[in-house]
């Protein structure tokens, strides 16, 4: 019985597979069409991918072509082919307004857009596109099924831009250029006032202000003290209880001895 159904899996499998090869070389759009459709069915989208590419001019405007071009825009998805993907979903969104799937469709473009982008580190001009396409996506239905999923890519897309901002502010404070860091701190704080990195940024202004006015000429000093002073106040009217605490505690019992020089 197991040779019998052994057997029958393979006549299938190979019917199968004699059929999508007969689909590749014929000239009938009808016969591709229907193999393409049942390659997509059994989740062979590589396959089904080859017939579409070959078949999609020829059913623009036909009747069959919403669904033809809604399994294109999926089976892209489905190989993560996601710049593809995003543009099939994006043409089927705006060539199908009316359909079912519109809603769907236009939720996974943008999200094949977040797909992709880099890690922080790299060029970030996939990330600023794909918030754009989310952005309009939420904006367009706002009571969306997928308005969970889509705000919470937001949300970690954003994180990623606020961290490579962070990391390229931090950068002036690691090679000792303090001046320039305080300037790109504020600069990220009045950008991204919400920022869950906003601690750290106050800590790290606080400690290149500290560095920069200790180790001023004396012409300089008194200011540049009186600077750090006031990053002080900054970061502990944010967070009392702050986790630089102690540091900046220990920084600012040495600005207010430098400080007294300049009193007497």
């Amino acid at each position: 019985m197991k040779k019998i159904v052994s057997l029958l899996t393979l006549i299938v499998l190979f019917s199968s597979c004699s059929e999508y090869q007969k689909a590749l070389k014929s000239e009938d759009v009808a016969f591709k069409y229907d193999v393409s459709s049942k390659m997509y069915d059994k989740g062979k989208y590589e396959k089904a991918i080859r017939l579409f590419e070959q078949i999609a001019p020829s059913y623009k405007g036909k009747p069959q072509a919403e669904k033809l071009f809604y399994m294109f825009s999926q089976s892209y998805y489905k190989t993560k082919q996601f710049y593809l993907a995003g543009y099939q979903f994006e043409n089927f969104a705006s060539s199908y307004p009316k359909s079912e799937k519109v809603e769907e469709s236009s939720f996974l473009g943008a999200q094949c857009y977040s797909k992709l982008s880099p890690v922080y580190s790299l060029d970030q001009v996939d990330t600023d596109k794909a918030l754009d396409k989310l952005q309009n996506f939420i904006d367009t239905y706002p009571n969306s099924t997928y308005l969970p999923q889509a705000n919470a890519i937001v949300k970690g897309l954003k994180y990623k831009i606020e961290k490579k901002a962070f990391e390229n502010a931090k950068q002036y404070n690691t090679i000792s250029d303090y001046r320039a860091s305080q300037i790109a701190f504020d600069n990220f704080i009045s950008d991204f006032p919400g920022t869950t990195f906003k601690e750290d940024a106050l800590f790290l202004k606080l400690d290149s202000a500290y560095k920069l006015a200790v180790n001023s000429v004396v012409l300089k000093m008194e200011e540049r003290l009186n600077y750090a002073k006031t990053a002080y106040n900054g970061l502990i009217k944010y967070k009392a209880d702050s986790k630089y605490k102690a540091k900046a505690d220990q920084m600012l019992a040495k600005i207010d001895k430098d400080l007294q020089q300049f009193s007497k």
